[in-house]
């Protein structure tokens, strides 16, 4: 079988799957969940020097992901300090304390922590365009305590540039990425927010965010060498194979735990396991960093036409979507090479992936 365990910061971890800091762990109840779950490490909720006071109603399931105005965790840090860690740390896994926001507040917090943590991973939800508040953070967090540090990184931010000021400011590793927002969606029915926030503003995250996420790991495996942490609309072993070849080490989920439930980690890692088995490879280390030597900065012009493999279901979809009117269905599928424009879209629609590339 193939070897999907890892280490991650002089962390041993049977796999490279975790919770992301947010509602899947929220205490140490959650976080047992998690371990029985599958995870490889539990990352806790992100704790600053008060609770935090939320607006109601917070979290709302839309299509394609998840609105929250979630800030921090709402427990005050002397409840983790007394209960909370005492009790994750019994279960086993290496733990990654989330801390947050500014590089006074870091600094407080994090000796505080220190006994209970392998490592911790700052949250600044920092948006504009100079990285010092980032930077100040990551070098609180580094004075205070002889731990591995990283840090999450927002989308909205220079990616590159961002991550490299970490880097040179002694960050051990990257988490991207920070929900996308603010966001607004209404209620149709009485045209209120459907979160209780100001004017009804959250952060998306799910699957929505997905490709948004891959794109900031790719860019960031680009910019630097410490190792980066994928999270962002993951929900199966292959959305988690791809941040791997974008450059990742390992990876988060947090709104799919939400939503499927806590084994989510553990189904995550097997399909992770299988895959790498299917395609013949031995270990997680031979497909990290692939697509960072196969995408390249180079567009094609050329026009080609996809193929019709035996694995044709007749469904239908293709004909239906296809906005060059070039598949027909008959008694078999075929393609109107005149009409083809080579778009694609019939390849990533078909459920059977009976269309193919000749070049793929």
């Amino acid at each position: 079988m193939a070897d999907i365990g890892i280490e991650l910061l002089n962390m041993d971890l049977k796999n490279p799957v975790m919770p992301a800091a947010g509602s899947p762990v929220k205490d140490a109840k959650a976080a047992s969940l998690a371990v029985k779950g599958g995870a490889g490490a539990i990352v806790t909720k992100t704790i600053s020097v008060k609770g935090a006071e939320v607006s109601r109603p917070c979290i709302a399931k839309i299509e394609g992901g998840m609105l929250n105005s979630e800030l921090w965790s709402e427990l005050e840090p002397e409840i983790w300090l007394k209960e909370e860690y005492p009790k994750i740390k019994e279960l086993g896994l290496p733990i990654i304390v989330g801390l947050g926001y500014s590089a006074e507040q870091i600094k407080t917090l994090a000796p505080q922590v220190a006994e209970f943590a392998d490592c911790l991973e700052l949250s600044t939800h920092y948006l504009g365009g100079d990285a010092t508040p980032v930077v100040e953070a990551i070098k609180a967090a580094k004075s205070s305590v002889d731990l591995p540090v990283l840090v999450k990184l927002s989308p909205q931010v220079d990616i590159p540039k961002f991550a490299q000021a970490a880097e040179e400011a002694g960050a051990d590793g990257i988490v991207l990425i920070n929900s996308f927002g603010p966001c607004l969606d209404i209620d149709i029915n009485s045209g209120k927010a459907l979160l209780g926030n100001n004017y009804g503003y959250g952060w998306l995250s799910g699957r929505a965010i997905f490709p948004l996420a891959l794109r900031c790991v790719f860019e960031a495996a680009q910019a630097v060498d410490i190792p980066i942490i994928g999270v962002g609309g993951i929900s199966t072993g292959e959305d988690a194979i791809k941040m791997m070849m974008a450059g990742a080490s390992a990876v988060q989920i947090c709104t799919a735990a939400m939503v499927k439930g806590a084994d989510i980690y553990g189904r995550v890692a097997q399909e992770m396991a299988d895959f790498l088995e299917e395609k013949g490879y031995g270990s997680l280390a031979e497909i990290k960093g692939l697509a960072l030597t196969e995408i390249k900065a180079e567009k094609n012009f050329k026009k080609e036409e996809p193929y019709v493999s035996g694995d044709c279901c007749q469904c239908n979809i293709c004909v239906k979507v296809c906005p060059y009117d070039a598949l027909v269905l008959d008694d078999k599928l075929e393609i109107d090479s005149d009409k083809c424009f080579g778009c694609g879209f019939c390849v990533t629609i078909c459920p059977t992936e009976a269309l193919k590339w000749s070049r793929r």
